[in-house]
Protein backbone atom coordinates (compact mmCIF):
# COMPACT_ATOMS: atom_id res chain seq x y z
CA UNK A 1 0.00 0.00 0.00
CA UNK A 2 2.67 2.09 0.56
CA UNK A 3 4.36 1.91 -2.36
CA UNK A 4 0.93 2.74 -4.56
CA UNK A 5 0.46 5.67 -2.54
CA UNK A 6 4.35 7.38 -2.69
CA UNK A 7 4.02 6.04 -6.44
CA UNK A 8 7.10 4.51 -6.55
CA UNK A 9 8.60 0.79 -7.17
CA UNK A 10 9.20 -1.60 -4.56
CA UNK A 11 12.87 -2.05 -5.90
CA UNK A 12 13.23 2.00 -6.12
CA UNK A 13 12.27 2.31 -2.82
CA UNK A 14 14.61 -0.42 -1.05
CA UNK A 15 17.75 0.54 -3.56
CA UNK A 16 17.63 4.14 -1.78
CA UNK A 17 17.29 2.47 1.88
CA UNK A 18 20.73 0.57 0.99
CA UNK A 19 22.47 3.40 -0.32
CA UNK A 20 21.46 5.68 2.93
CA UNK A 21 22.94 2.82 5.03
CA UNK A 22 26.42 2.84 3.17
CA UNK A 23 29.04 5.13 4.73
CA UNK A 24 30.21 7.85 3.44
CA UNK A 25 32.61 6.96 0.91
CA UNK A 26 34.08 10.66 0.98
CA UNK A 27 34.32 10.72 4.70
CA UNK A 28 38.11 10.10 4.60
CA UNK A 29 38.76 12.77 2.19
CA UNK A 30 36.38 15.72 3.69
CA UNK A 31 38.34 15.16 7.05
CA UNK A 32 41.61 15.47 5.52
CA UNK A 33 40.80 18.93 3.92
CA UNK A 34 39.25 19.54 6.92
CA UNK A 35 42.38 18.85 9.12
CA UNK A 36 44.46 20.47 6.09
CA UNK A 37 42.21 23.86 6.02
CA UNK A 38 42.80 23.85 9.96
CA UNK A 39 46.45 23.50 9.44
CA UNK A 40 46.96 26.08 7.53
CA UNK A 41 44.64 28.48 9.43
CA UNK A 42 41.99 28.51 6.25
CA UNK A 43 44.66 30.10 4.29
CA UNK A 44 44.53 27.74 1.03
CA UNK A 45 42.22 27.55 -2.11
CA UNK A 46 41.39 24.52 -3.23
CA UNK A 47 44.22 23.81 -5.78
CA UNK A 48 47.12 24.13 -3.02
CA UNK A 49 44.63 21.71 -0.59
CA UNK A 50 44.07 19.16 -4.17
CA UNK A 51 48.09 19.52 -3.64
CA UNK A 52 48.37 18.89 -0.26
CA UNK A 53 46.13 15.82 -0.28
CA UNK A 54 48.18 14.02 -3.10
CA UNK A 55 50.92 14.92 -0.83
CA UNK A 56 49.38 12.67 1.55
CA UNK A 57 47.80 9.62 -1.09
CA UNK A 58 44.63 11.09 -2.04
CA UNK A 59 44.37 11.30 -5.67
CA UNK A 60 41.11 13.60 -6.14
CA UNK A 61 40.17 16.02 -9.41
CA UNK A 62 40.68 19.38 -7.99
CA UNK A 63 37.02 20.01 -9.19
CA UNK A 64 35.42 17.59 -6.64
CA UNK A 65 38.41 19.13 -3.82
CA UNK A 66 36.54 22.85 -5.07
CA UNK A 67 32.64 21.23 -4.56
CA UNK A 68 33.45 19.41 -1.15
CA UNK A 69 35.28 22.33 0.19
CA UNK A 70 32.13 24.83 -0.66
CA UNK A 71 29.82 22.59 0.50
CA UNK A 72 31.75 22.54 3.89
CA UNK A 73 31.83 26.70 3.71
CA UNK A 74 35.88 26.08 3.47
CA UNK A 75 36.50 28.39 1.30
CA UNK A 76 39.50 30.66 1.70
CA UNK A 77 38.28 34.11 2.10
CA UNK A 78 41.73 35.89 3.63
CA UNK A 79 42.59 38.01 0.39
CA UNK A 80 40.93 41.14 0.82
CA UNK A 81 42.95 43.82 2.07
CA UNK A 82 46.28 45.37 -0.17
CA UNK A 83 49.36 45.02 1.36
CA UNK A 84 51.27 48.53 2.73
CA UNK A 85 54.56 48.87 1.47
CA UNK A 86 57.42 50.25 4.26
CA UNK A 87 59.69 53.07 2.47
CA UNK A 88 63.35 52.79 3.93
CA UNK A 89 64.56 55.28 0.97
CA UNK A 90 66.22 58.22 1.96
CA UNK A 91 67.86 59.56 -1.30
CA UNK A 92 71.57 58.58 -2.00
CA UNK A 93 73.20 58.36 1.57
CA UNK A 94 75.86 55.67 0.30
CA UNK A 95 76.80 53.16 -2.23
CA UNK A 96 74.42 52.00 -5.00
CA UNK A 97 74.74 49.34 -6.41
CA UNK A 98 73.83 47.74 -10.30
CA UNK A 99 70.57 45.87 -10.66
CA UNK A 100 72.61 42.44 -11.02
CA UNK A 101 69.45 40.26 -10.55
CA UNK A 102 67.40 42.26 -12.84
CA UNK A 103 64.01 40.21 -12.01
CA UNK A 104 65.84 36.67 -13.03
CA UNK A 105 64.81 34.92 -10.08
CA UNK A 106 65.74 31.37 -11.28
CA UNK A 107 68.88 29.06 -10.02
CA UNK A 108 69.40 26.10 -9.70
CA UNK A 109 71.29 26.35 -6.31
CA UNK A 110 70.69 27.63 -2.48
CA UNK A 111 72.56 30.19 -1.86
CA UNK A 112 73.60 31.59 -5.19
CA UNK A 113 70.73 34.62 -4.81
CA UNK A 114 69.20 36.01 -2.08
CA UNK A 115 66.71 38.85 -1.81
CA UNK A 116 66.40 40.80 1.44
CA UNK A 117 63.59 43.14 2.72
CA UNK A 118 62.07 45.40 5.17
CA UNK A 119 58.56 45.40 6.39
CA UNK A 120 56.60 47.69 8.75
CA UNK A 121 53.37 46.44 11.24
CA UNK A 122 51.48 48.81 12.77
CA UNK A 123 49.88 47.69 15.89
CA UNK A 124 46.50 48.76 17.86
CA UNK A 125 48.46 51.01 20.46
CA UNK A 126 50.29 52.96 17.83
CA UNK A 127 53.36 50.76 18.51
CA UNK A 128 55.18 49.06 15.04
CA UNK A 129 57.31 46.05 14.71
CA UNK A 130 59.99 45.87 11.83
CA UNK A 131 60.62 42.76 10.43
CA UNK A 132 64.03 41.87 8.11
CA UNK A 133 63.88 39.05 6.32
CA UNK A 134 66.89 37.18 3.79
CA UNK A 135 65.25 34.88 1.24
CA UNK A 136 66.95 31.98 -0.31
CA UNK A 137 65.70 32.19 -4.47
CA UNK A 138 66.50 28.30 -5.12
CA UNK A 139 63.75 27.40 -2.30
CA UNK A 140 62.51 30.32 -1.46
CA UNK A 141 63.01 29.78 2.33
CA UNK A 142 63.51 32.60 4.84
CA UNK A 143 66.85 31.69 5.84
CA UNK A 144 67.06 34.80 8.51
CA UNK A 145 64.91 37.23 9.86
CA UNK A 146 65.32 39.64 12.30
CA UNK A 147 62.40 42.16 14.41
CA UNK A 148 62.71 45.13 16.32
CA UNK A 149 60.73 48.02 17.32
CA UNK A 150 62.99 50.85 15.40
CA UNK A 151 64.42 50.34 12.00
CA UNK A 152 67.50 51.17 12.99
CA UNK A 153 70.74 49.15 11.13
CA UNK A 154 71.19 46.30 13.37
CA UNK A 155 67.62 44.98 12.26
CA UNK A 156 69.85 44.45 8.54
CA UNK A 157 72.72 43.88 10.23
CA UNK A 158 71.64 40.81 12.57
CA UNK A 159 69.73 39.01 9.84
CA UNK A 160 72.99 39.29 7.13
CA UNK A 161 75.66 37.97 9.92
CA UNK A 162 73.72 35.42 10.61
CA UNK A 163 72.69 34.39 7.00
CA UNK A 164 77.06 34.33 6.43
CA UNK A 165 77.60 31.98 9.59
CA UNK A 166 75.09 29.66 8.41
CA UNK A 167 76.33 29.47 4.61
CA UNK A 168 77.63 26.06 3.68
CA UNK A 169 80.95 26.54 1.79
CA UNK A 170 80.35 26.71 -1.63
CA UNK A 171 82.45 27.20 -4.71
CA UNK A 172 80.41 30.16 -6.24
CA UNK A 173 79.57 33.79 -5.08
CA UNK A 174 76.55 34.71 -3.50
CA UNK A 175 74.24 37.98 -4.62
CA UNK A 176 72.49 39.43 -2.21
CA UNK A 177 69.52 41.89 -3.51
CA UNK A 178 67.54 44.71 -1.58
CA UNK A 179 66.18 47.91 -2.85
CA UNK A 180 68.04 51.39 -2.46
CA UNK A 181 66.67 51.68 1.22
CA UNK A 182 69.53 53.46 3.50
CA UNK A 183 70.67 50.25 5.47
CA UNK A 184 71.71 48.95 2.19
CA UNK A 185 73.56 51.70 1.30
CA UNK A 186 75.04 51.87 4.86
CA UNK A 187 78.94 51.43 4.67
CA UNK A 188 79.12 48.83 7.44
CA UNK A 189 76.52 47.14 5.35
CA UNK A 190 78.16 47.37 2.26
CA UNK A 191 81.85 46.22 3.83
CA UNK A 192 80.26 43.50 5.53
CA UNK A 193 78.98 42.05 1.98
CA UNK A 194 82.36 43.09 0.56
CA UNK A 195 84.55 41.15 3.03
CA UNK A 196 82.69 37.65 2.76
CA UNK A 197 82.88 38.11 -0.88
CA UNK A 198 78.84 38.54 -1.40
CA UNK A 199 77.95 40.35 -4.62
CA UNK A 200 75.81 43.58 -3.83
CA UNK A 201 72.45 43.89 -6.15
CA UNK A 202 70.14 46.61 -5.85
CA UNK A 203 66.56 47.24 -7.93
CA UNK A 204 65.97 50.18 -9.39
CA UNK A 205 64.66 53.16 -7.42
CA UNK A 206 61.17 52.94 -6.88
CA UNK A 207 60.42 49.85 -9.25
CA UNK A 208 59.06 47.40 -6.15
CA UNK A 209 58.69 44.25 -8.95
CA UNK A 210 62.65 43.91 -9.08
CA UNK A 211 62.30 42.74 -5.52
CA UNK A 212 59.30 40.85 -6.54
CA UNK A 213 59.84 37.82 -4.93
CA UNK A 214 60.06 39.52 -1.06
CA UNK A 215 56.94 41.77 -1.80
CA UNK A 216 54.77 38.34 -2.21
CA UNK A 217 56.73 37.25 1.03
CA UNK A 218 55.36 40.37 2.54
CA UNK A 219 52.26 40.37 0.95
CA UNK A 220 51.31 36.54 2.02
CA UNK A 221 52.65 36.74 5.62
CA UNK A 222 50.21 40.06 6.42
CA UNK A 223 46.91 38.22 3.98
CA UNK A 224 47.28 35.42 6.02
CA UNK A 225 48.66 36.15 9.58
CA UNK A 226 47.96 39.89 10.58
CA UNK A 227 45.12 41.29 8.46
CA UNK A 228 41.68 40.46 10.51
CA UNK A 229 43.52 39.76 14.06
CA UNK A 230 43.71 41.53 16.72
CA UNK A 231 47.24 42.23 18.19
CA UNK A 232 47.30 44.02 21.69
CA UNK A 233 50.87 44.08 21.85
CA UNK A 234 54.49 43.78 20.64
CA UNK A 235 55.52 40.38 22.22
CA UNK A 236 52.74 38.83 20.70
CA UNK A 237 52.86 40.02 17.29
CA UNK A 238 56.41 39.06 17.39
CA UNK A 239 55.45 36.04 18.84
CA UNK A 240 53.06 35.39 15.75
CA UNK A 241 55.27 35.92 13.48
CA UNK A 242 57.99 33.41 14.50
CA UNK A 243 54.99 30.73 14.44
CA UNK A 244 53.89 32.36 10.55
CA UNK A 245 57.71 31.81 9.03
CA UNK A 246 57.94 28.51 10.93
CA UNK A 247 55.11 27.58 9.32
CA UNK A 248 55.99 28.64 6.12
CA UNK A 249 59.17 27.29 5.64
CA UNK A 250 58.25 23.66 7.22
CA UNK A 251 54.90 23.35 5.87
CA UNK A 252 53.54 26.03 3.67
CA UNK A 253 53.39 23.84 -0.20
CA UNK A 254 53.76 25.61 -3.39
CA UNK A 255 53.07 25.00 -6.44
CA UNK A 256 56.01 26.34 -8.13
CA UNK A 257 58.48 24.10 -5.61
CA UNK A 258 56.28 20.66 -6.92
CA UNK A 259 54.07 20.75 -4.13
CA UNK A 260 56.16 20.97 -1.29
CA UNK A 261 57.09 23.21 1.50
CA UNK A 262 60.53 25.31 1.22
CA UNK A 263 62.75 23.25 3.40
CA UNK A 264 61.31 20.17 1.70
CA UNK A 265 62.25 21.06 -1.25
CA UNK A 266 65.23 22.25 -0.54
CA UNK A 267 65.98 18.77 1.15
CA UNK A 268 64.78 16.40 -1.67
CA UNK A 269 66.30 18.00 -4.51
CA UNK A 270 69.66 19.73 -2.81
CA UNK A 271 72.16 17.33 -0.82
CA UNK A 272 73.66 20.41 1.14
CA UNK A 273 71.91 20.07 4.78
CA UNK A 274 72.33 23.81 6.01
Amino acid sequence: MLFKVANIAKSVYYYWVGRFKEPNKDETIIQAIKDICQTCQYTYGYRRVTQALANLGFKVNHKKVRKLMKSLDLSCTKFTHRNRRYKAYKGKVGKIANNLINRRFKTDRPYQKIVTDITEFKLKNDQKLYLSTFMDVYSLEIISFSMSDRPTLDIVMTPVQALINQKPKINYRSTIHSDQGWHYQHAKYVKCLKDNKIFQSMSRKGNCLDNALMENFFGLLKQEMFYGNQFQHFDQLKQAIHQYIDFYNNERIKTKLKGLSPKNYRRQTFETIY
